[in-house]
């Protein structure tokens, strides 16, 4: 099974975390040091479940769901802290970087996340994939993060591409539903990684 660019695609869109670099477990380990820390659960099956939403968003979900009134802005820094402590150990996932090459200069392409700007630029470059991509919309430019369509439809502005002639690579269930709701041709990732 190979990983395809579908042949109505106009402009490609990429989530960046367990999309294209494999930073998912860095994460998991930063979640797990604040978890011990401030007293709280975060089990993986939760983290996989809330993958793709900004790290204030998992915070109001946590307090919401737990009964906890932990301050986002202050879990938020932690967190960040703690994932560039961590994140030397980030890789590639070779899949999707080869679409990413095949096509580069030859269709637009853009990267849609829901980390902060700040720390996507940071792995954007430790792996050197930002020499591919100069249109990002990432937590900071949205109201309304994944599974909300904005993130998407952004980058689809950013390319100025129609929607449905959008291909968006995803991993987690938040972006994938992002993608839908946008009317963009979907390509869950994980069956080829």
């Amino acid at each position: 099974m190979i990983l395809k660019v579908h042949s109505k695609a106009r402009g490609l869109i990429f989530d960046i975390d367990g999309t294209l670099i494999d930073t998912m477990p860095i994460h998991f380990k930063a979640w797990q040091e604040l978890a011990g820390r401030y007293g709280f659960e975060y089990p993986e099956e939760l983290f996989y479940q809330l993958a793709g939403m900004p790290t204030g968003d998992i915070i109001l979900h946590i307090n919401q769901n737990q009964g906890k009134a932990l301050d986002p802005e202050e879990i938020v820094k932690a967190k960040n802290e703690a994932y560039l402590r961590l994140n030397g150990a980030i890789r590639i996932i070779k899949p999707v970087l080869e679409i990413v090459q095949k096509n580069y200069g030859k269709i637009p392409m853009a990267l849609g996340t829901g980390e902060y700007r700040d720390i996507a630029l940071i792995n954007l470059k430790v792996t050197g994939i930002d020499r591919y991509f100069d249109k990002l919309v990432s937590a900071d430019d949205v109201v309304n993060s994944k599974p909300d369509p904005e993130t998407f439809l952004k980058c689809a502005q950013l390319m100025n591409v129609p929607p449905e002639a959008c291909q968006v690579f995803e991993d987690g269930a938040a972006g994938l539903e992002a993608a839908k709701r946008a009317g963009m041709i979907v390509t869950d990732v994980r069956p080829y990684i």
